[in-house]
């Protein structure tokens, strides 16, 4: 068997001590909620959503960085998420678009946070603890017009606000609905459910009521599908550089915000027909230069990526053999002439000639860029790069 030596690099103490470490482009960031805003009306405000620890990337940071850069509304899922940021000093409004428990209310008042109201019970239980308090509490309602999911139905809606116990305690601040499919490049779904939208919102302006907040627009619906702005958009993955789509926009040049790397901890040379790993999964069909990582699922790196995936060691591709563990997975790196100990592994983003994209890491696994980026983004150290 022949032996393999390697040499040592130095880098940074945060790369040492982290074994996964997602570094945070925040002018990507910049750039991408510019190309947003080249493409919506001036007139047409921004929620910035940054729910699920901004799909992996940092929800305080990102939330400071989008305010810096004049978003003035964010949107979370939880009650939890928005008082997080309530305790890092942010005081621009945090609408909680997630389902509510009547448990989460004191603490969504005593954070002063706006709840996205679905259903008739939940309304009930937020007048009641609100009683007698001095000014209508603001509130946006969600109405499903297509999704199968939260909200009220568009025919129950208008009996609803114009109960006297509504009316005396909250204040309607917004109105909204969910686009279900406004990737697909069919578009007849989602202008059903815009016409529905549409019809209700002119209902309520016939009826009186003054909503200063339409929104319905997620990322695809920004991108695809103008009609559906409104008064308000609600970005997510376009913000993290990520396309809803096989072919991005054409129009719309998005730049990934975040980078997800790794090092090199031990290498090791094999002989043919030697196996690697849990239940032998893979054996060598020649003598072969292994690398071990650092990394597994228990980062947030999918086990699915076992025996298929690839990972970018000195701006090459190389594959990754044998099982992903909890907290270790193995490349081939036999066609690396060197490698030291502690040099990076690049496992979402560019190195050298080559880049491997969330979306990429997704068409290997069977899933959507959104679970990858928060999966692997959330399991990591973070680094930022200041805009």
């Amino acid at each position: 068997m022949t032996h393999f030596a390697t040499t040592f690099s130095s880098t940074s103490a945060s790369s040492v001590l982290a074994p996964i470490t997602a570094t945070i482009n925040l002018s990507a960031l910049a750039h991408n909620l510019s190309e947003l805003r080249r493409w919506i009306a001036p007139s047409c405000d921004i929620l910035g959503i940054v729910k699920a620890n901004a799909y992996g990337h940092g929800s305080t940071m990102i939330a400071k960085s989008l305010i810096d850069l004049g978003v003035q509304r964010l949107g979370v899922a939880t009650v939890q998420e928005g008082s997080l940021l309530r305790k890092e000093g942010i005081t621009q409004p945090i609408l909680v678009m997630g389902g509510l428990i009547p448990e989460q209310i004191p603490e969504l008042l005593h954070s002063q946070l706006t709840p996205v109201l679905t259903n008739e019970e939940i309304t009930i239980h937020l007048i009641e603890q609100l009683g007698l308090h001095p000014n209508p509490y603001p509130v946006h309602i969600k109405v499903d017009t297509g999704m199968g999911r939260l909200g009220f139905s568009p025919e129950s809606v208008v009996s609803f606000l114009e109960t006297s116990a509504f009316k005396k305690t909250l204040q309607i601040e917004g109105i909204m609905t969910h686009l279900s499919d406004a990737d697909n490049t069919a578009p007849e779904y989602t202008y059903h459910q815009l016409e529905r939208f549409r019809a209700l919102i002119s209902h309520l302006t016939c009826l009186g009521f003054s909503i200063s907040l339409i929104h319905a627009a997620n990322s695809a619906g920004i991108m695809y599908h103008p009609s559906s702005h409104f008064s308000m958009v609600r970005p997510g993955l376009m913000l993290y550089g990520g396309s809803t789509r096989k072919t991005p926009h054409s129009s719309i040049v998005l730049h990934p915000v975040m980078k997800v790397s790794t090092h090199i901890v031990h290498v090791r040379s094999l002989m043919p027909g030697e196996s690697i790993g849990y239940g032998r999964s893979y054996k060598t069909t020649q003598p072969s230069k292994i690398a071990i990582l650092p990394v597994g699922y228990a980062h947030g790196y999918s086990r699915s990526l076992s025996n298929k995936g690839f990972v970018l060691v000195q701006g090459h591709k190389v594959p990754i053999v044998g099982k992903i563990c909890m907290d270790m997975m193995l490349i081939d790196i036999t066609n690396i002439t060197q490698t030291t100990l502690g040099e990076e592994v690049v496992l979402i983003g560019q190195q050298g000639g080559e880049e491997i994209s969330a979306e990429d890491i997704a068409e290997w696994v069977g899933t959507i860029s959104y679970e990858i980026m928060c999966n692997i983004g959330t399991g990591s150290h973070h680094l930022y790069e200041s805009l």
